[in-house]
Formats: structure tokens, C-alpha cells, sequence
């Protein structure tokens, strides 16, 4: 049986897009001679939805384009997913869904059973789970459909959540392969994780499975595709790629008999196109079509712009050094460099004029008390009001280049530096940035060799550099991993050898900050654990461990 593998870029809420992209994937991969077409997870309404399908119209639209959808299709059938109704009196009122759609036969529905409240995920607070799931006949064949995280076993997930086993009925019941229409989002080693996966389920249950996951970024999700169609034996039929709408037959019988191998592109490369897809797809379906970016010279500015850069292009980039007395010449040449390679525009605005009036406003109220981080903080502050006025001006969406290890421990300015529309690089610790700016340079250089090798400094004060307030970056992230990603104590992360001074001033200063980050522009999530979305903690609370 040759499936058909949509990988589309669904939109989330755009109903009629969706319908007329799924409508054309559809007669791209039966032209193509696909005897089964399968979509990603909802790609009717775009996933995930969240309170969209609270609206009193929008899970009776969805249904509409389902009906249409059932009226394209041929004799060669079409799985894709959708919003259902839960008929039931009791539990949610909508049930993620997919369809099976063919001419002359009624539309058979399946519905998700394992509904995941972890991490990103809060399927519980829309969902009903099914309470069955049984196999679909087709060509002489028994066929279970899957959705998303209902082949994600316990050994994948952070522990045993779910007491059904929907892939295991399925087999029960004498299904022969299956197909997994998916929404897996996007974080750093993630594709390999779900081929070991889906390889260790079809060894262990001898059948193939066809999985069909979703591209495209959704707000602070990205999607990487990455779709796969793996044999009975565990081994790789097919694979889609990266970051890339994809319409592909996979023909079982002839690509099984030629030996595959999956690819999988190293951590950085992997993160730079997850980055710059999330930018892109962020700005085209919110309305934007350019982006303006404050340089400073520094490595976190020259990493964001370079990915916007990809992403939009050049002509739709750019950026503004905005220098004091307290920026190094290097720091301003630094970013007229990077501009010149990336071939944008670089705006020179100095903001010490105006630094100076602001301070003389408070000449009297603050007359003999030192100056400290209030003064510092009005120079970024100064900036973003500079960066918004362009932004308001030309219609350009303001990226914010704060990194996850400053926001983590509040090194960043609120109404400063992390004002904008889109926070690109804030779930990427500063020593993956650095990582990302040799990669960038890999084949030349792109970023300024010196903008890597100097000091990081916020310059907000003569001779400043980060390392005066925080420990050294690769320390800093390892505690932070353990803390953040790994919800380790203090104790515990003691124990693996940390010192203890360091890992409770790290501690109370993510605890102390949260205030911050809840007003931080929405950021990328590439990494297992991202602040926000991922990681939802009280603001006011007195927990110290």
C-alpha cells in the first residue's frame, strides 16, 4: 500500500486555508499514485487551537470544512484531523479528532484517547478521550489510526501517564499498520528521539507505522516535520524533511528493499532552521512583513539577526545601533560590520542626548544617592522607546535578543531590552548562542570574529562585563539546566558537586524574576523545558528550599 504523506504548514484558525491546503496536498499525492493520504494532527483548525474552540463558530466550521473536504476526495481515502463534538452529557464538549474520508462511504471518525497535560500541553481542558478504538478496513487490510501521543509510550515520556494502551488494542484487534497523524513540536534532539521510538514500536509489535507529523511555527511552537514511514523489522522506509512542506508517496515495496539510514542534522543547524522558521511563520501569520532589531555589537543581536535574516531576507531586516559614551567603537564597528555581511540596513541613532535629559529630570530627587542600576536601566529603556517609534512607523515587528541564561536569572531589563513582539533566542542558553555564531561562521564569516572572542558586556557602565554580575556562562547553564529542565533542587544539584553559594544565588535569582518573564514577549520554544509556555510558575509565592 503506497501511503501519501501530507507535511503541510497548517494556520492555526484559518479554516478555509487549511481546507484548500489539505485539498490540494491530497490531489498532489493521489496523482502522485498514493492508495492512502494521511495530514498532520488537526489540520483542519491549525494545532493547537487552545480557546478558539470555544467559539460559538468555530467547531461548526471546522465540521463545515470537513464535510467538504468528504466531498473532494475520490475512491482513494484521505485521514486528516479535525475538531469533534462530544455527544455525551458528561466529560469536555469537543474531541480531537481525525476522518477518514472516502467517496461513497460515510465518514468514520477516531478519536484521540491519551490527551497530554504536560509540558506545552493542555489537551485535558478542551478533550474528551475516546473510549474505544478499534482498526478500519480497507483494501482487504486492517488499519489502526493513531493521533500524536497516542503511540508515545512510558519509556518516552516523563513517566507512566495514561492506564490505556490505545496502540496496543488496536493490535489486539488484528491491525496490520499503522498510521499516527501528529503535532510534535520542535526541541533540540527530538527527531532522533522519535525514530528510536516508533523504531522500537514497530520491532516490538511487527508492523509498520506511518507517521505524519505537522511543520510550521504556531506562536511559540515550531514544528520541524521530520515525518517518517517505518518496517515491520524497525527499520526506516521513508523520511520527510526538515522544516519543509512535503507531499511524498512512500511505496513500501520498493524503498524497503533499499537500506536507509535516518539523517538527522547536527543540534546547531537543527536550531538555527527551527528559529528561523518559528521568525518567519510568526511574522507571516500574525500580518508582518519586516522586522527592526537593535544591534549593540554584542553576540546575542548578531545571532538574532543573521536568523531573521534568513528568514525574511535581507531587504526585510533592520537593525539600530543605539551607542552612549558607555559603547566601545569596537561595539559600534562590530554591528556596521555584521550589517555589511548580512547586507541590511544599520541606523546609527545615539541615545546619550537624551540619556542626559532623562538623568537631569531626576537631578533633584536623587541628589545624593549613587548611581546603580537605575541609571544603567534607563539607557536600554531609552532604546526600546527608540525601537518602538520605528516599529510603530514602519509597520517593522521589534525582535527582542535577550538569551534564556539572562532571563533566567533577571539579567535584563524589563521595559528595556525585552520589549518587542517576538523574543527569537530566548529559550537558548548563552552558550548554545555561541555555538549558533560558529555555525553561522562555518563557511565564512558572517558575524564579526571579534563579536565572539570579546568579553560579553551590556556597556551600561565603563568597563562592564556580564561576568561582574554572574558566574562564567558555561557554569551558569549547567546549573540552570539541572534547575529549569531537569526541576532539580538545590541539594541535588549540590550533590553532583556544584557549589552551594553559586546554586542558591542562582536559585532565589530565576525564583526572584519570574515577575519579569511573565512580561517578556513571547519566545521560541526549542529546548525541552522553555519559560512561559513551558514552565508555569506563581509570582508571588515563598517557597525556598
Amino acid at each position: 500500500m503506497k501511503i501519501g504523506f501530507a507535511q503541510i504548514n497548517t494556520v492555526v484558525g484559518d479554516l478555509n486555508g487549511n481546507y484548500e491546503k489539505i485539498r490540494r496536498a491530497y490531489h498532489q499525492a493521489v496523482e502522485q499514485g498514493a492508495d492512502l493520504v494521511i495530514t498532520p494532527e488537526l489540520a483542519i483548525t491549525g494545532y493547537p487551537p487552545q480557546d478558539l474552540v470555544f467559539k460559538s463558530r468555530f467547531v461548526p466550521l471546522n465540521l463545515e470544512i470537513l464535510d467538504r473536504l468528504h466531498g473532494d476526495v475520490g475512491a482513494i481515502p484521505l485521514v486528516t484531523g479535525f475538531v469533534d463534538y462530544n455527544p455525551a452529557p458528561t466529560g469536555r464538549h469537543f474531541r480531537n479528532s481525525a476522518a477518514w474520508l472516502q467517496r461513497n462511504r460515510p465518514i468514520e471518525k477516531i478519536h484521540k484517547s491519551l490527551l497530554p497535560t504536560y509540558d506545552v500541553f493542555d489537551e485535558a481542558r478542551y478533550f474528551e478521550p475516546a473510549e474505544e478504538t478499534k482498526p478500519i478496513e480497507f483494501n482487504g487490510k486492517k488499519i489502526g489510526v493513531t493521533i500524536c501521543e497516542d503511540i508515545w509510550t512510558k519509556e518516552y515520556l516523563p513517566r507512566r501517564l495514561y492506564a490505556q494502551d490505545p496502540l496496543g488494542s488496536l493490535i489486539n484487534q488484528g491491525a496490520e499498520l499503522i498510521l499516527n497523524l501528529s503535532a510534535s513540536p520542535f526541541n533540540i534532539g527530538k527527531p532522533g528521539l522519535r525514530f528510536e521510538m516508533l523504531s522500537g514500536l514497530a520491532r516490538k509489535h511487527g508492523l509498520p507505522i506511518f507517521y505524519c507529523n505537522l511543520i510550521g511555527g504556531n506562536d511559540q511552537l515550531v514544528f520541524d516535520g521530520n515525518s517518517l514511514a517505518i518496517d515491520a523489522a524497525g527499520k526506516l522506509i521513508a523520511q520527510l524533511p526538515s522544516f519543509t512542506e512535503q507531499i511524498t508517496v512512500v511505496n513500501p515495496d520498493i524503498q524497503n528493499s533499499i537500506p536507509q539510514t535516518p539523517e538527522f542534522a547536527t543540534d546547531s543547524a537543527d536550531l538555527f532552521h527551527a528559529l528561523s522558521l518559528g521568525v518567519r511563520d510568526y511574522l507571516e501569520k500574525c500580518g508582518f512583513k519586516s522586522a527592526v532589531i537593535g544591534l549593540s555589537g554584542g553576540i546575542d543581536s548578531a545571532v538574532t539577526a543573521a536568523i531573521a535574516v534568513d528568514a525574511l531576507g535581507a531587504a526585510q531586516v533592520l537593525g539600530v545601533a543605539m551607542p552612549t559614551r558607555f559603547s566601545s567603537q569596537g561595539s559600534i564597528d562590530d554591528a556596521v560590520a555584521l550589517s555589511e555581511k548580512l547586507g541590511i540596513r544599520c541606523l546609527q541613532i545615539p541615545i546619550q542626548k537624551s540619556f542626559e535629559t532623562v538623568r537631569s529630570q531626576f537631578a533633584g530627587l536623587f541628589s545624593g544617592l549613587p548611581e546603580d542600576t537605575t541609571e544603567e536601566n534607563i539607557q536600554p529603556r531609552l532604546r526600546a522607546a527608540t525601537l518602538m517609534a520605528i516599529s510603530n512607523k514602519f509597520s517593522h515587528l521589534l525582535l527582542t535578543t535577550g538569551n534564556k541564561s539572562e532571563l533566567a536569572v533577571g539579567y535584563c531589563t524589563i521595559y528595556g531590552d525585552m520589549a518587542g513582539g517576538l523574543a527569537v533566542i530566548s529559550d537558548v542558553p548563552k552558550t548554545k548562542i555561541y555555538e549558533l555564531a560558529r555555525w553561522i561562521n562555518r563557511d565564512r564569516e558572517i558575524i564579526p570574529i571579534n563579536t565572539i572572542t570579546k568579553p560579553p558586556s551590556a556597556e551600561l557602565k565603563p568597563d562592564q562585563t556580564d561576568q561582574d554580575t554572574l558566574p562564567p556562562y558555561d557554569l551558569l547553564d549547567e546549573i540552570l539546566h539541572l534547575y529549569v529542565e531537569e526541576n532539580l533542587g538545590v541539594r541535588d544539584i549540590v550533590n553532583k558537586g556544584y557549589d552551594e553559594k553559586t546554586v542558591r544565588w542562582i536559585q532565589r535569582r530565576v525564583d526572584l524574576n519570574e515577575y519579569k518573564r511573565e512580561q517578556a514577549a513571547p519566545g521560541l520554544k526549542v529546548t525541552s523545558r522553555a519559560f512561559g509556555i513551558g514552565r508555569r510558575m506563581p509570582i508571588a509565592q515563598r517557597f525556598v528550599e
